[in-house]
């Protein structure tokens, strides 16, 4: 005979790979996922039994997250601004600072519609990796033409089903934004979005095993002499390709706030804004093109 409090002192061996909070969330979450019942319902009743079944599978769980690997990657699936998103070891697991960042950006479409004005017509979302900015964008902006790109066929094919989870469509385009070839077209919008690469080497050493070992490096690092590739050539792009009146929006490295802002000024954009996230770090950049941008322009 199994119970949930048996299942939560064998999953105690995680202790030394992640925080005694952490190793209880996490169990919480796995009982509450292969029990189906509510984590309300697992904490109240821990004499509670648990088939032989559902046993093993929390044993596998636990064998597969004591290699460090993310309880996502385990379950396949995790949830981001209140939906559902598919995962795998194609995309980066969602983060909830970017939740802030589609957040950021459905209050100043709420703002225009507050005025009176139309709202965003077209969005693009650079890198979109498992389409969470642009699947959620486009769930709470139903009215909104919402384009993705990525130059990862795997995260596309990822994208495109969490798209279909969610009951969404979302035009996706496989592209290398450091090399968009002539023959691909891709819109002009009011908004355009990216939560690029800007993982430096350094920063490495600091991060968990369980982000560098399984996570998609081509979608985390870039090289420690430029650490702001993604952000020049997205900014040269939002250049010609931003409708006026539009704004380019960034997820950034918190370390590299000052330089994301210099190099947006130095393009000439206006109205920059760099905003912290809930810990307190500099997280987030909102900017207009230049008045004369050469948006349109041939």
């Amino acid at each position: 005979m199994i119970t949930i409090k048996d299942v939560f002192e064998d999953y105690k061996k995680l202790n030394n790979i992640y925080s005694e909070n952490e190793t209880e969330a996490l169990s919480l979450l796995c009982i509450s996922e292969i029990t189906e019942l509510s984590k309300a319902s697992v904490k109240a009743f821990p004499e509670r039994e648990i088939t032989g079944s559902q046993s093993e599978k929390l044993k596998n769980i636990l064998t597969e997250l004591q290699t460090g690997k993310p309880i996502q990657y385990i379950l396949g699936i995790t949830e981001f601004y209140g939906l559902p998103f598919k995962v795998n070891t194609s995309v980066l697991i969602p983060r909830p600072e970017t939740e802030e960042l589609v957040e950021w950006i459905l209050s100043e479409a709420e703002k225009r519609k507050a005025k009176g004005e139309r709202l965003f017509e077209a969005i693009l979302d650079i890198g979109t990796g498992s389409g969470c900015i642009a699947v959620s964008l486009k769930k709470n902006l139903p009215g909104s033409t919402v384009s993705a790109i990525d130059i990862s066929e795997g995260a596309l094919q990822t994208a495109k089903e969490n798209a279909n989870l969610n009951t969404v469509e979302v035009n996706f385009i496989l592209t290398d934004i450091l090399n968009i070839k002539s023959d691909i077209e891709i819109p002009k919008s009011e908004i355009i979005v990216s939560n690029p690469p800007y993982v430096t080497l350094e920063d490495k050493k600091l991060m968990h095993t369980n982000v560098t070992d399984f996570e998609p490096h081509t979608a985390l690092f870039v090289p420690e002499h430029d650490p702001l590739l993604f952000y020049r050539a997205i900014a040269d792009f939002a250049l010609l390709n931003l409708t006026p009146g539009g704004y380019l929006f960034f997820e950034i490295n918190e370390g590299l706030g000052k330089e994301t802002v210099e190099l947006l000024q130095d393009k000439g954009f206006t109205d920059i804004e760099l905003r912290q996230d809930m810990s307190g770090r500099d997280r987030m950049i909102k900017a207009a093109p230049p008045k004369s941008s050469p948006v349109g322009r041939t």
